[in-house]
């Protein structure tokens, strides 16, 4: 072991916390006698199980059971909520801001390390599509989520109080864009939800919504297979969502998707969920990457030709040795970053102590993906399964790669309970943004765009004959 070792983690994500977890398991002695420091930089306290967005975004989980604080599981690391904005890996330093020095004005602050382990994941990858920043809805963290879930009940409200036609419709028409899991599964769950919310509005049917996927390629879920991918489009259409097959969004300027077929589509939701593409931090470090931006790594999850620098996840482009033809690398998704985070920290551990590296080699055992409540379709080891079983095993997969037996057991009791009762319908749009109501009790002008209702102001949904 060497005289002091100092580990620096960028990113709290799947790879990260893992790795940072085994780690400080495999080095508990050296740590207690501070021949090792382990430090953790994450833009977010947290790290975030994105597989269970969708049902955040339905009100089956609660949010802050998604989420595992990073403290509180890396108890012998040293966590810092900030952002490495550089990596100058020839002198072994980083660049780190944080909240501090942002509102001190002091600059990024500098970081040393002695092995660098990269694994900051990846961004939403979007297009020049006009209007797209402006009215476009992302789906990749919690905070979108449930800002998401907010906005599709707030849909409901003004489509229930609104006079205007053209507004109604607009309200009730919900575009997705991206045939990948996050799309489809947050499109299923979400319909699925605002189906059940109706219910409890006198004036919006669930016939009176549009539910419509657009996909660039001629088919949804690669993932799952083409038998099954045709399942889930069978079964899309079967609850009238609409999904367009290989057609593009050429804009959304002024809230109307217009769609490469013609079609043009008056919405005020549109949510994003086209892929996603390396973290610009890779391009700010001397680390060699691969034209499509990630870092060019080994099956031993190094950094090619690069000593002391580690990665893995959607950082990285790790080749795959169980694959059949040469070149292939392992794809970028939750499946294969746990377990590269597991070899990647035993390979830390054995390089400290002079012994050789093992070599990442995995199979993809399949795929699951929800479709609303009790739908789903897994493919597990070449076996198909759709309707109740598929989801079943989707929810029972998840339950058991979620981290910590709290969060399990959190889990849990929530699925139960939502069995034993009725849905949640609220809507706590207020939350994002929560000085509206005092600053305009104090005579300033509200943060945010719309006032908050009053008590006792009438609606048009008060009179439900003023409700078209």
């Amino acid at each position: 072991m060497k005289e002091r070792a100092r580990i620096l983690v960028v990113g709290g994500g799947y790879v990260g916390m893992y790795t940072a977890l085994r780690l400080q398991r495999k080095l508990r002695r050296e740590i207690g006698s501070g021949a090792v420091g382990i430090t953790v930089v994450s833009p977010e306290s947290y790290m975030t199980y994105q597989p269970f967005l969708p049902e955040a975004a339905a009100g089956s989980i609660s949010p802050r059971h998604v989420v595992v604080p990073l403290r509180r599981v890396l108890d012998r690391c040293r966590v810092v909520t900030g952002e490495i904005t550089s990596v100058d890996h020839t002198k072994r330093t980083a660049a780190l801001t944080t909240l501090a020095t942002q509102e001190e004005g002091t600059g990024a602050g500098r970081l040393s390390y002695d092995e660098l382990v990269l694994a900051p994941g990846s961004v939403s990858r979007t297009l020049p599509v006009p209007g797209l920043a402006d009215h476009g809805i992302g789906f990749k963290t919690l905070e979108e989520a449930i800002g998401l879930r907010n906005h599709v009940i707030e849909q409901l409200d003004i489509a229930s109080s609104t006079r205007d036609p053209a507004v109604r419709s607009a309200a009730l028409t919900f575009v997705f864009v991206g045939g990948g899991y996050a799309g489809v599964e947050a499109l299923a769950e979400l319909e699925d939800m605002a189906r059940y919310t109706t219910r409890y509005y006198r004036n919006v049917q669930p016939e009176d919504m549009r539910w419509i996927l657009v996909e660039a390629s001629d088919r949804i879920l690669p993932e799952v297979g083409a038998a099954l991918g045709r399942y889930t489009l069978a079964e899309l259409r079967r609850r009238n969502i609409q999904v367009l097959l290989d057609t593009r969004l050429e804009s959304c300027a002024g809230r109307v998707a217009v769609l490469s077929d013609g079609r043009r589509l008056p919405t005020r939701t549109l949510v994003w969920t086209a892929g996603v593409r390396p973290h610009p931090l890779l391009a700010a470090t001397d680390l060699p990457l691969t034209p499509r931006g990630r870092l060019a790594c080994t099956a031993q999850l190094t950094v090619e030709g690069t000593p002391h620098a580690w990665a893995a996840g959607d950082a990285a482009a790790v080749p795959d040795v169980t694959a059949a033809q040469p070149g292939a690398l392992t794809a970028a998704n939750a499946q294969h970053a746990v377990r590269q985070a597991r070899v990647l920290a035993d390979n830390i551990v054995h390089s400290l102590r002079g012994e050789p590296l093992r070599t990442y080699a995995y199979r993809n055992a399949g795929a699951v993906a929800s479709l609303g409540l009790r739908k789903g379709v897994a493919q597990i080891y070449g076996r198909r399964l759709k309707g109740y079983p598929a989801w079943f095993m989707h929810r029972a997969y998840h339950l058991s790669r979620v981290p910590t037996a709290n969060r399990k057991a959190r889990v849990l009791a929530e699925w139960t309970l939502a069995g034993l009762f009725k849905r949640e319908i609220v809507s706590l749009g207020s939350l994002e943004h929560p000085r509206a109501e005092f600053e305009l009790a104090a005579g300033g002008k509200p943060s945010r765009q719309d006032t908050p209702h009053r008590d006792g102001e009438d609606t048009p949904e008060d009179n439900p004959n003023g409700s078209s």
